[in-house]
């Protein structure tokens, strides 16, 4: 045997050993019974805190998973936008090869602009969207619905489907006899100042039904109509739009579809995929998620330290196994070892415990919807998602923390060796 491989058994039969007496210390009674109730204090502080990590970010993933979801509802598989400018002609090769591409199912055009409601007498600026006939087939606007049903025109009205903030403000509902009127700058003539009312294109239409997606993006801002509508309103041009949305095939690769179009199109245009349409929200949501992570984390920290008193009171409980060690020839870097991992199997108890609790509470929560979030919500119950990557952080986290907390008191067996 060379002397490199004997090196190695003998460290790895020094690390069975210190593993094997402190697993003894962790489960064999203690002179002091204060021992016994400060370890288990320790574990059980670290699984709360444990647990509570584990639930706390699934039910940040379940939220984004929820919000997500009905985002999908409402925004398209991928945008097109200019990069610079409002408004574009799509009768052009690039578009007509567009439309042809076999990854690309709904081609929907859309006008997107700024404009003034009034109903009876109130009034609130908000965003008029106007849609193509496609667009109910590519998006699942129908699962969003609030009240009433998804109409833009009903053989003789036109028809407008506004957020559930809008109508709320407005007083408006469903199939109500008073018409919603829309106000929008004249674009090819100039303000009349005697009759400034004149300046202005004004639409008629009514409410067929109500939308809820998200209140600060959507609901409170937006009304949809027909793409008609709101070139009549916006005087835009028949190939002219503000946007083009695009549901892509079923089973295709979303990134290279994507970076195709791009290339189709060029530098002039911006062709951004659902997570890129809402980018800063759910940058937001991922901030929010790891700051309560940290505050967690610090929480966590402060229930470890409890392993520090209880290493401390059983590096002084067992000073005469710690001399005898040394008698027989035992280091200090081996008795140091020993507590080590003494403190480090009260954290491993304590982050099992809490990940199998926090766990089980997410699974019972996800098909049992215990905790309930009252009426008024999309949902019943708190949404939640169990991540296996959130698991191991979790877990790591806790160990690493454990490690901290152990090596403290363990340090100083060296410096001040134990007397009788």
């Amino acid at each position: 045997m060379s002397n490199s491989e004997r090196t190695k058994k003998n460290k790895f039969g020094q690390l069975s050993f210190s593993f094997r007496i402190a697993r003894r210390y962790l489960f064999s009674k203690k002179s002091h019974n204060a021992i016994n109730i400060i370890s288990g204090i320790s574990a059980t502080g670290v699984a709360i805190g444990t647990m509570a990590l584990v639930v706390v970010l699934s039910v940040f993933n379940g939220f984004e998973s929820l919000i997500s979801d009905m985002f999908s509802a409402f925004d398209p598989d991928l945008k097109i936008t200019l990069v610079q400018g409002k408004s574009f002609d799509i009768n052009t090769k690039e578009f007509s090869e567009l439309r042809k591409l076999k990854s690309v199912v709904f081609f929907t055009e859309v006008v997107e602009e700024n404009a003034l409601l009034r109903f009876k007498n109130m009034q609130m600026p908000a965003v008029i969207k106007g849609v193509s006939d496609d667009f109910e087939k590519m998006t699942h606007i129908d699962s969003i619905m609030y009240d009433g049903k998804f109409e833009l025109y009903d053989g003789a009205f036109d028809r407008a489907v506004p957020g559930v903030g809008v109508a709320s403000i407005l007083g408006l509902g469903v199939h109500f006899i008073d018409p919603l009127y829309i106000y929008a700058p004249k674009r090819t003539s100039k303000i009349n100042l005697l009759r400034p009312e004149n300046s202005f294109n004004q639409m008629g239409t009514f409410v067929s039904g109500i939308f809820s997606v998200q209140q600060l993006q959507y609901d409170d801002h937006y009304v949809l109509v027909s793409v008609k509508l709101a070139r009549q309103l916006f005087e835009y041009d028949d190939n002219t739009v503000s946007a083009i949305e695009l549901k892509l095939a079923d089973g295709i690769d979303k990134d290279n579809a994507q970076q195709q179009i791009k290339t189709i199109l060029g530098d002039k245009f911006d062709v951004k995929n659902r997570y890129e349409q809402q980018e800063s929200f759910f940058k937001i949501m991922k901030i929010e998620k790891w700051m309560t992570y940290l505050i967690l984390c610090f929480i966590l920290l402060i229930a470890s330290f409890n392993i520090i008193g209880s290493l401390s009171m059983l590096i002084i409980d067992k000073k005469a196994d710690i001399q005898t060690l040394r008698s027989l020839g035992a280091s200090n870097q081996l008795v140091k070892r020993i507590f080590l991992f003494e403190g480090w199997m009260i954290s491993l108890v304590g982050a099992l415990g809490g990940i199998i609790l926090g766990t089980l509470l997410c699974i019972l929560q996800e098909n049992f919807g215990l905790l309930k979030m009252g009426s008024g919500y999309v949902v019943d119950a708190y949404p939640v998602v169990t991540d296996f990557n959130d698991i191991l952080l979790v877990f790591f986290t806790v160990l690493l923390m454990g490690f901290l907390a152990a090596y403290y008191p363990v340090r100083y067996i060296k410096s001040k060796p134990i007397s009788d």
